[in-house]
This record gives structure tokens, C-alpha cells and sequence, in this order.
């Protein structure tokens, strides 16, 4: 992993597990839905974040190699990888 990315992707996950204990207290306390929602939707925001980190790092770092190879099998295998992995078709 790219320290550049490393220290993102910590930070979103950080965040992302206290938006989900706070959902999980908001819950406990029987908030208002809507409330609870809107935080469930900034968790969500947040591991989008972090998996786009992900992509970038893995793309700059192990994909720059697999796509700049000779043979085309290996491309097509990462190109589906990436597609498969991230889910890039229902975005």
C-alpha cells in the first residue's frame, strides 16, 4: 500500500466506525428514522471514499505493471478483476 493512500484509507475507516456506533447509540435511543438514516448515508459516503483510495492505490501500484504488460490475457484478467472487485458496471 502507497503511504499517500495508507493514511486516507485509516482515516475514512476511523470515521466510518464512528458513524456506525454513534448509528448503533441512535438506535439504542429509538431516534427519529430519518436522523438515523442520514448517518447511515455518511457511513456509506465514507467506505465509498475509502474504496476509491483503494482503487487508486491499486491501479498506481500493482496495475501499473499488470497494464503495461505485453500480454494481453494479463490485462484482460486485471481489467475484470477490477471490474468484478469494485463493482464499476453499478455505479
Amino acid at each position: 500500500m502507497l503511504k499517500q493512500y495508507e493514511g486516507k484509507i485509516r482515516v475514512n475507516l476511523k470515521k466510518a466506525k464512528g458513524q456506525l456506533e454513534l448509528i448503533d447509540k441512535m438506535m439504542s435511543e429509538k431516534r427519529y428514522c430519518v436522523d438515523i438514516a442520514q448517518q447511515v448515508n455518511a457511513a456509506i459516503g465514507l467506505l465509498k471514499q475509502a474504496n476509491n483510495y483503494i482503487l487508486e492505490n491499486h491501479l498506481l501500484s500493482c496495475g501499473a505493471n499488470k497494464l503495461n504488460s505485453k500480454n494481453e490475457a494479463t490485462k484482460l484478467t486485471f481489467a475484470q478483476e477490477l471490474v468484478r472487485t469494485f463493482d464499476l458496471t453499478k455505479k
